[in-house]
């Protein structure tokens, strides 16, 4: 959460956004599609793909054990919806409120202690070349926060690209972009999980082509039109699209989240929160969990894509955990999610680049190594990478 996201939020009124922690009246929360009373989910009036989800708590969910459902079928590329006004119905917990962020600035703690920003020289930091990527080559490059470069079925996707140093209302990078821009190969594609502006970069986005294939959360595509980008398609919960690729098509699965979204004083919850799923031609899988707390939807994740093979999750910002803990995981978190989600593998992120939270720049990875030892896991299925190394999944 940034500093222009906190005071955009302690300018509204008090319970602005403030939902309970339960379900809807009917106790059912929609897995995919607008809620009652919403709208048409899309411009021909259908939903989402999918079953629905008892919701209670973000922690302690019922989840239907039933088998999973079958995968949606792709969309259209720049399909025009029409979306309901706002997402506040997919909150998990409530947004915090006035009293939530008079409590954080009376004790600022959303910063490390001085003493422990000296670990800003220790940061692990080792760019490289990218390896050289085929039409069966599943590999990725660790940019920095949420951006990875990823070569999957010969195509090159960007996940939230932040190519700045500085983003509005953060103090700016403490570690370098890990792939200089220039080095990067033609970007085919660009997934993005939300429009938070440590994740939806506007200055990094204007160096693209503008006929690049954005992939984005439900009610984020007229944001993108405007800023002149013709290949846009946004989704919701559970939806797909399949892009050609040299070794055959790729699918994107946009999933959700435990998240929010905002990006102005008036657009709290406009647009969707979520992850992707990306699928290769022979089947491998990659989820990229962009930005989120703990909660249910890693299992249903799971169960509905068994045999994912690699999970990106977050692993910094978590400090402190009575104001962080249902939108940023921590690392025991993040190794839990990944058990959650059947994954081999876990690349930690969001962390090492912007600091957001109050934690110790060098903590979240210290606790991800022991999490991760502690579930008695190969130690090489714990890709915590420097900013700007590289890795290839084998399997290829």
């Amino acid at each position: 959460m940034t500093e222009q996201t906190e005071r955009s939020l302690a300018e509204q009124p008090p319970d602005t956004g403030r939902l309970p922690h339960t379900a809807p009246a009917d106790g059912v929360a929609p897995a995919g599609g607008a809620g009652p009373g919403d709208g048409p989910a899309t411009a021909h009036g259908t939903t989402a793909q999918g079953t629905t989800v008892q919701a209670t708590t973000a922690g302690a969910p019922a989840l239907p054990h039933t088998a999973p459902p079958p995968l949606a079928e792709p969309r259209p590329l720049g399909e025009p919806r029409t979306w309901p006004r706002d997402f506040t119905h997919r909150l998990t917990a409530p947004l915090p409120g006035v009293r939530a962020l008079a409590r954080i600035a009376r004790e600022g703690k959303l910063r490390p202690s001085p003493e422990k920003l000296a670990e800003i020289q220790q940061l692990p930091f080792a760019p490289g070349p990218m390896p050289a990527a085929g039409t069966t080559t599943l590999a990725l490059t660790w940019a920095g926060h949420a951006s990875w470069v990823i070569r999957i079925g010969g195509l090159t996707v960007l996940t939230d690209p932040v190519w700045s140093r500085k983003i509005l209302g953060t103090p700016a990078r403490v570690t370098p972009v890990g792939v200089r821009w220039e080095d990067l190969p033609p970007v085919d594609a660009v997934v993005i999980s939300h429009n938070h502006y440590d994740h939806l970069d506007a200055p990094t986005l204007k160096r693209l082509p503008r006929h690049t294939p954005l992939l984005l959360p439900a009610g984020l595509a007229p944001w993108a039109r405007r800023r002149g980008f013709t290949q846009v398609t946004d989704l919701d919960w559970w939806e797909a699209v399949e892009l050609p690729a040299p070794g055959g098509p790729v699918r994107f699965d946009f999933v959700p989240a435990h998240h929010w979204s905002k990006r102005t004083l008036t657009d709290t919850c406009r647009s969707l929160w979520g992850g992707w799923l990306l699928t290769a031609p022979d089947g491998r899988r990659v989820h990229f969990a962009g930005d989120t707390g703990y909660g249910h939807w890693f299992e249903e994740i799971g169960r509905r894509y068994p045999g994912i093979d690699l999970a990106l999750l977050p692993i910094g910002a978590y400090d402190p955990r009575w104001m962080l803990r249902p939108v940023h995981t921590d690392p025991e978190e993040a190794v839990k999610a990944c058990q959650d989600l059947g994954a081999r593998a876990l690349a930690p992120m969001h962390w090492s680049t912007f600091l957001l939270s109050g934690e110790p720049p060098l903590e979240p990875l210290h606790r991800v190594r022991t999490a991760w030892a502690a579930t008695g896991r190969p130690r090489e299925d714990l890709w915590d990478l420097p900013v700007g190394a590289s890795r290839v999944l084998d399997g290829g």
